[in-house]
């Protein structure tokens, strides 16, 4: 809902002058992710990533690092903040990103959350962080979506400062759609 992200001050895109941005939520993943590197080549994308993720695969976020990404925080668990409590949530943040800074060597300073919802306790926790939602996206998560159709949707009418949403992993989503997202990516980079 764009007119209620700008009354938040929620950013949807980033400056015109940066062109467009490639995200990636949901990871690290031990398939996934390394498909994406490779695909991405020398563009810089950014990394929304779970702790509990990141934990369990820190080789695999360090190298999206090392690979001169962005590593941004999606909270330590994937949960949508309309069903945890303010405490809860604060103790979330706090965790994800300290994994995420012990396997990366970056604290996150941007932030998305789950399925992009803010709570108000959510907005109040995360003033800190670069909140960051997105503009396009190519509902990559779905099991029907093919690698074409996700490159059609991410790029449909795309303009410079446009924030594209893509997933690295399929932890949260259909089984094997970080599949499709790699193939699609290549379809999007040529796009762009």
């Amino acid at each position: 809902m764009p007119p209620l992200c700008a009354a938040l001050g929620i950013p949807r895109r980033v400056p015109a002058g940066d062109g467009v941005l490639l995200t990636f939520d949901d990871g690290p993943h031990p398939e996934g992710t390394p498909a994406v590197l490779e695909a991405l080549g020398r563009r810089r994308a950014v990394f929304f990533m779970v702790g509990e993720q990141v934990e369990r695969y820190p080789a695999v976020a360090a190298a999206v690092a090392a690979a001169g990404h962005e590593v941004a925080l999606h909270g330590y668990r994937h949960r949508n903040q309309m069903r945890v409590t303010p405490g809860w949530l604060r103790d979330d943040l706090a965790r994800g990103a300290e994994t995420i800074a012990a396997a990366t060597g970056h604290m996150p300073e941007r932030y998305r959350p789950p399925y992009g919802i803010f709570t108000p306790a959510g907005l109040r926790l995360t003033r800190s962080y670069d909140r960051l939602l997105w503009s396009k996206w190519g509902r990559d998560w779905r099991a029907s979506t093919t690698p074409g159709e996700i490159a059609r949707l991410a790029t449909r009418s795309l303009t410079p400062g446009d924030v594209i949403l893509l997933h690295d992993a399929d932890w949260y989503s259909a089984p094997g759609s970080h599949r499709r997202t790699a193939a699609a990516l290549p379809l999007i980079l040529e796009r762009l």
